[in-house]
């Protein structure tokens, strides 16, 4: 057993701080928005130039103007900003946004980040994923542990091109969660039925702390 994706993207929410400003990366992240609490005061920054990203419209209500960075189409909510891309990686490099959280490809135990491209395969670019590592004050990755060849994504060294070095602080998969720290990657908690065996197959780099 392990985490569902819904049930990762709820784990990653309550990284969440109320009243924080928080971007969310493409893909598995965009679902961490649907488990906030109501009230929580978060405002969702898009590196294309909004601040007060809302939920995705009901069908029929989409505006093709109104998206996020992935190109899908958003709302905005009550007291939204709208700005060029300047404003908005000026925001990013200036340390403004509290969090950020992506998906990777590969994570290694030192924090360095791999989540633009796989040698050999389709180049999409890096856009806006360097400056957010670099920028914003905490990064946590929500991944899956493996590929879908079965390769692990945790690793000693990432073997793909590095999107930052040393800037994850967690990693949540669908096997547990993960801290970097100076020694090297900490368990912090197991998926529900997941064993430390299961997690050190599926792992190519040492974790403390699965010993119990």
């Amino acid at each position: 057993m392990s985490y569902s994706r819904e049930q990762m993207a709820e784990r990653a929410a309550r990284e969440i701080c109320p009243g924080s400003i928080v971007n969310l990366g493409i893909g598995l992240p965009t679902l961490v928005a649907g488990y906030l609490d109501e009230g929580s005061d978060v405002w969702f920054q898009s590196e294309n130039g909004l601040l007060g990203m809302g939920p995705f419209p009901y069908e029929g209500d989409e505006d093709p103007q109104l998206i996020n960075a992935g190109k899908q189409t958003v709302t905005a909510v009550p007291g939204a900003s709208f700005f060029d891309s300047a404003l908005s990686f000026t925001m990013i490099r200036g340390g403004h946004v509290d969090l950020c959280i992506l998906g990777a490809m590969q994570v290694a135990a030192n924090g360095d980040l791999a989540n633009w491209a796989v040698p050999g395969g389709r180049v999409m670019g890096i856009g806006g994923a360097m400056d957010l590592a670099s920028g914003a004050r905490r990064i946590v990755v929500l991944m899956s542990h493996r590929t879908k060849k079965g390769q692990p994504k945790l690793v000693s060294q990432c073997t793909y091109p590095l999107t930052a070095r040393g800037v994850v602080d967690r990693i949540i998969t669908d096997l547990g969660v993960f801290d970097v720290t100076d020694d090297g990657l900490q368990l912090v908690e197991l998926a529900p039925g997941v064993g430390a065996d299961e997690v050190r197959g599926a792992t190519a780099c040492d974790i403390l702390g699965l010993d119990g």
